[in-house]
């Protein structure tokens, strides 16, 4: 029976780090673009169409308008911190949800991520109110 289940524990945890080695990391740089609010570091990570909603916007944006909106956003509410709460996701695509702190309130955050030629980039962003009350 031990060896049984020494076999069962041993697939499924070569299993998982199968699964989770295959997917895309998240890059440090994003997450340091959101805590600072810094949409031109942010924007090198934008794929040329981004499915954006954002507050009362939602549609899907050329890179260039998006830029325009998350520069509106950031300028209206001031980063304090930027904080990845879970992560994963399956070979060519990562996802991440995060609190982003500002001096306005908290917003939950949500981005999916595909690598094209090689680069993660992000194809949908999702901002909205984080109204539970949570402060970290």
């Amino acid at each position: 029976m031990k060896i049984i289940s020494s076999i069962i524990i041993g697939l499924v945890l070569s299993c998982s780090s199968f699964v989770s080695g295959q997917a895309v990391d998240i890059p440090d740089k994003i997450t340091l673009a959101f805590k600072a609010g810094n949409v031109e570091v942010l924007s090198e990570y934008l794929n040329s169409t981004v499915e954006l909603a954002l507050l009362d916007k939602e549609d899907f944006y050329t890179k260039k308008v998006a830029e325009g909106i998350l520069k509106d956003f950031f300028r209206e509410h001031a980063t304090i911190d930027f904080v990845i709460k879970h992560k994963g996701g399956r070979s060519e695509s990562a996802y991440a949800i995060g609190t982003l702190r500002t001096r306005e309130g908290n917003f939950r955050v949500y981005f999916l991520i595909k690598t094209i030629d090689s680069k993660p980039l992000i194809h949908q962003l999702r901002i909205e109110k984080d109204d539970t009350g949570e402060n970290s």
